[in-house]
């Protein structure tokens, strides 16, 4: 199976191509804005370095958030865009699993990013396996859920996020990632059902309708 992943939504404009779950390319820029004028060109360069045709593809894999509500947009529209074209199915994936993704080895893994308002995006992980869904929480929330999960607070945290949890977990240890890596992003994809992908908020934007 020959997939193309796209990631525009944390700091990172990011793309790669995978057969049979072997990387074949990647392209990963930090970038805060300007995801639309880059995707489409980094897309032909990673599908030329890895010496495949888009007519090739069996399907195509994006990350559908938490994150920049414009972002995340960006590259779902992009992705399903191509699949339209391509006549490919298009699956999405999670950011936060894809961050938390990079570590499968690890007891406890929390995956965060700031949601902003004083809250965190929080999804939990051991061994590799989901043990929460993502979600949006107030920072006194997830560190109950995290004493919960692991009273010894020796917890691997990872994402955009994980400074916060650091400050009040003196135990916690940091895996830098302040955006997913898009070689975990096309495993996932690899892995995924065949479901349409939908992005996914988890609150409501921060921009307000005139007049209400």
């Amino acid at each position: 199976m020959i997939v193309l992943v796209l990631d525009t939504c944390l700091a990172a404009c990011s793309a790669a191509v995978s057969r049979d779950g072997e990387v074949l390319a990647w392209i990963s820029e930090p970038m805060t804005r300007g995801h639309q004028e880059r995707l489409a060109s980094m897309v032909g360069e990673v599908m030329t370095q890895a010496g495949v045709a888009f007519a090739d593809l069996d399907r195509i894999g994006v990350t559908v958030g938490p994150g920049s509500f414009t972002g995340l947009r960006v590259g779902l529209a992009f992705a399903k865009g191509l699949a339209l074209a391509l006549d490919r199915p298009c699956v999405g994936v999670g950011t936060l699993a894809a961050l938390g993704g990079e570590l499968p080895g690890e007891p406890a893994v929390a995956a965060a990013i700031d949601a902003g308002r004083g809250r965190l995006y929080l999804q939990l992980f051991s061994q590799g396996a989901t043990v929460s869904g993502p979600d949006s929480l107030e920072l006194d929330v997830v560190l109950a859920r995290l004493a919960e999960v692991c009273p010894s607070g020796d917890i691997r945290v990872t994402g955009p996020g994980a400074e916060r949890l650091l400050e009040a977990l003196p135990r916690a240890r940091r895996y830098d990632a302040a955006s997913p890596d898009p070689r975990i992003v096309a495993r996932l994809a690899t892995a995924a059902d065949l479901v349409p992908p939908r992005p996914l908020y988890l609150r409501a934007p921060d921009a307000k309708v005139k007049g209400t």
